[in-house]
Formats: C-alpha cells, sequence, structure tokens
C-alpha cells in the first residue's frame, strides 16, 4: 500500500504582533487578515483564541453541511441558529484540555418540506469534514430541532 499524498492542503500564517496576539493570513487572497489573540488575562482579548476557534469551526462546518444536504433536496430553509458549547477541563496534570463539544442546531423549515428533512438529518454529519476528523479524540453530541 502506498503512501495518500493530501487531496489539498490549506496554509495559514500567523505573524506574532506581540504578546498573544497573531495576524492570521490564509492561502485563500480574497479572505481578510483575522486577528486572534488570548482571553484576558493572559491575552487582551482582542480575537478568538483556539478554543473558541475550533467551536466556530465545529459549528459552520456541521451547519454548512446541513445547509447543503438540504438544498440538494430541494428544502427551503426559513432559519438555522446552531449553538456549540464547547467544554474544558483542567487533565491530571493542571493542563486545560477540551472534554466535549455539544451542538445543537434549531431548524426552521415550511412545514411542506418536513418530510424531505429526514434523510438529510441521517447523512448530512457525515459530511463535515472538521467534526468527523476530530471525532477520533474529542467526544462530539449533536442535536437537531427541526422547528414549525
Amino acid at each position: 500500500m502506498g503512501i495518500k499524498l493530501p487531496e489539498r492542503s490549506i496554509v495559514t500564517k500567523l505573524e506574532l504582533l506581540n504578546g498573544y496576539k497573531f495576524k492570521v493570513k490564509s492561502d485563500v487572497e480574497y479572505l481578510p487578515i483575522m486577528l486572534v489573540d488570548e482571553l484576558k488575562p493572559e491575552g487582551d482579548g482582542l480575537g478568538p483564541d483556539p478554543p473558541h476557534l475550533l467551536s466556530i469551526a465545529v459549528g459552520h462546518c456541521m451547519s454548512s453541511s446541513l445547509i447543503h444536504c438540504l438544498k440538494k433536496a430541494r428544502v427551503l430553509i426559513k432559519n438555522i441558529e446552531t449553538t456549540v458549547t464547547t467544554n474544558l477541563f483542567r487533565n491530571e496534570k493542571g493542563r486545560l484540555r477540551i472534554k466535549n463539544i455539544d451542538i445543537q442546531i434549531d431548524l426552521t423549515v415550511k412545514e411542506i418540506d418536513k418530510t424531505r428533512v429526514n434523510r438529510c438529518l441521517v447523512i448530512f454529519e457525515d459530511y463535515c469534514t472538521v467534526t468527523q476528523s476530530i471525532r477520533k479524540g474529542i467526544e462530539v453530541t449533536l442535536c437537531v430541532r427541526l422547528n414549525e
């Protein structure tokens, strides 16, 4: 069996500004430059810290995967609100770690489209690149509530 080459690579560059603040540039030229920082008191809290970035990535990926599936099923989405709760704990060495991530997606569609939603609820999660990748090390739970 040969070595698997990556299908694609994402290159992100972080440049230290001062303290814990970094300027982040993506290899996608049209993406804006972002500022990341640590929360107070270590940093100045001028940008998201790594656990917040992970929460954002998981929530966005899951929501986008659901939207993609619903669009393919021709379901008109009235609204989606996603809440991601990332639970932290200290390990035996006192180091902060991510214990688990809980995701709740509140989905609102037209009554007539509700019958076509169920198939997506079964398959969309498997298409989320971020969540399926981190699940090997972090427990991730998901709840989708279909609203009227």
